[in-house]
């Protein structure tokens, strides 16, 4: 299904498309060649990842790009009913394009969970509300901590997990134990959902939704005034993070652990641009920190002599 290519936005340029599909690719890898040529061809940039089970990514570029590359996906059987969210940035947010082979395009390391074979109930973002202000709703966010940190739904569950393969773990030590109660899941863009409500089903438990198109669909459609949604939403790329509107937020990206921080982070003696900021600082001694010193003073310069030689300086 096509999603209605987004109005132009003064001074946003760039058109960022996020997309994932499901689907059995029996020969991906001959898929990876000229999809990686056609978008470094036409400018574009980001990450796709391709594998047997299907692709997801984020790329970014022109809409006339952008609308080249998503005809060209939607023409490989199997991707037909591809999907995806677009929102819109002043600058490109992403520095090269990559095209990867992966053995599984959101990585949960669990054998035999296929979404294809059954997930969770679709939610509209229309009707979210409504499901989680239900008492008897738990309600889980399947992303990691450091995203969690910055912004979630009230009320939800955080597994507090660093990375995707400890959510199965975190199922089974939750003590969800009446499997008859309703679990509603949500993420970034909706793809880890597809696993973690699959995985749940697989357990037994016998009411699961999850948010359609997460977290970013959410912040498009619904109102701010209507929204249960607190703080904003890491996003992977130069963005950092997104809020109501799909607007940029005020979170930047800790060079030296690639985490986000918070404006109150910001303010924090502990933050220093480009080489620590509250949460890495306990975990890095000072030649770490004189190491992303002089880092970060050569990508500097670098980029004013690109400026100066650009004509800009």
């Amino acid at each position: 299904m096509k999603t209605p290519a987004t109005k132009p936005v003064p001074n946003q340029p760039v058109v960022v498309a996020a997309l994932y599909h499901f689907a059995r690719l029996s020969d991906h890898e001959a898929l990876q060649p000229p999809l990686a040529e056609m978008c470094c061809d036409l400018g574009l940039k980001g990450t796709l990842l391709l594998a047997r089970e299907g692709i997801n990514g984020t790329i970014a570029g022109s809409r006339t790009a952008i609308d080249t590359v998503l005809a060209h996906l939607r023409a490989i059987p199997g991707l037909e009913r591809l999907e995806h969210k677009e929102s819109s940035a002043a600058r490109m947010p992403f520095r090269r394009m990559k095209v990867r082979l992966k053995t599984e395009i959101v990585t949960m390391g669990v054998a035999d969970i296929d979404p294809l074979e059954g997930v969770g109930a679709y939610v509209d973002p229309k009707d979210w509300n409504a499901l989680i202000s239900d008492p008897d709703t738990i309600v889980i966010d399947t992303r990691n901590d450091y995203e969690v940190g910055i912004g979630t739904f009230a009320g939800a569950i955080n597994p507090e997990t660093q990375t995707f393969r400890e959510f199965p773990g975190w199922v089974e030590k939750a003590g969800l134990d009446d499997k008859s109660k309703p679990v509603a899941m949500f993420c970034t863009g909706g793809i880890r959902c597809e696993k973690a409500t699959a995985f749940m089903r697989a357990k037994g438990y016998e009411n699961v939704y999850h948010l359609k198109g997460g977290i970013l669909k959410y912040l498009e459609n619904v109102p701010e005034e209507e929204s249960l949604w607190q703080g904003s939403c890491f996003v992977f790329d130069e963005r950092v993070a997104v809020t109501h509107g799909l607007r940029e937020s005020d979170e930047i990206l800790c060079r030296a652990c690639r985490n986000p921080v918070t404006p109150d982070a910001q303010a924090s003696p502990l933050y220093e641009d480009g080489v620590s900021c509250p949460q890495c600082y306990d975990s890095r001694s000072e030649e770490d920190r004189e190491r992303f010193r002089m880092r970060q003073r050569q990508m500097l310069a670098g980029r004013a002599a690109a400026r100066a030689e650009a004509g800009d300086a």
